[in-house]
């Protein structure tokens, strides 16, 4: 008993160090790899893209276009950039792998999307097929996240193929826009013959963007990955 006390009485004189509650704030952001940060790149480029489509509802200014054109394949860049300093730096997380999809819905589902709208993708009806397409994305990646770990992989950790097209594979439809709106083709003159369906109003481009999210949600189509 005489030992339990002398250790009790010990520890009780011992100094009682102050919780520093600095060290909780940015706890995130400090545990952040590299490749997070580089995610997060691809992020700020849909982003950038998003509010350069806006601009140009408002100004109509031309270069807004192209900003917002160039900056969905700059976050392309990012994309497969950060996965190869993952394996690098053979460091990986949950929040990471969080992180991408995030990211990639903005910069390869919103971004593409507003851009439609934006040089002439208007009508309530395009406006549905666009929603559908960005939920197509949504699903995709939610798919992506919950069945990665059970996907067959190589020794760096790679998965060999994915199931329905990737995203990113919408910046071809952005591509094509691109090469309209360069030519000044955009707006009232988006190439295609507007279909009527009553009193509704339909862009046949936009089926392009319907036909995107359908293949993304494919659980049949296997597409090798790079």
């Amino acid at each position: 008993m005489d030992s339990r006390n002398k250790e009790r009485q010990i520890m009780d004189e011992l100094p009682i160090k102050p919780v520093n509650d600095k060290q909780l704030h940015f706890t995130m952001v400090r545990n952040f790899y590299l490749a997070d940060i580089i995610t997060l790149m691809n992020g700020v480029c849909g982003v950038l893209s998003i509010f350069a489509s806006m601009r140009f509802l408002i100004s109509y200014e031309k270069k807004e276009l192209y900003v917002s054109m160039v900056a969905m394949p700059m976050g392309l860049f990012f994309d497969f950039f950060d996965g190869r300093v993952a394996r690098w730096r053979k460091n990986s997380s949950l929040l990471g792998q969080e992180l991408d999809s995030l990211a990639d819905l903005v910069s390869f589902g919103v971004g593409p999307a507003v851009f439609a709208f934006s040089v002439g993708m208007q009508s309530i009806l395009d406006t549905v097929v666009l929603t559908y397409f960005v939920c197509c994305g949504i699903a995709r990646l939610a798919r992506y996240n919950s069945s990665v770990a059970l996907m067959p992989k190589d020794q760096s950790g790679k998965i060999h193929h994915f199931e329905g097209t990737p995203i990113p594979t919408s910046l071809a439809i952005v591509g094509m826009l691109s090469y309209f709106v360069i030519n000044n083709l955009y707006l009232e003159n988006l190439p295609g013959q507007i279909i009527k369906l009553g009193s509704l109003e339909l862009h046949p481009l936009v089926l392009l963007y319907g036909a995107s999210g359908t293949l993304m949600i494919s659980k049949t189509l296997l597409i090798p990955k790079p």
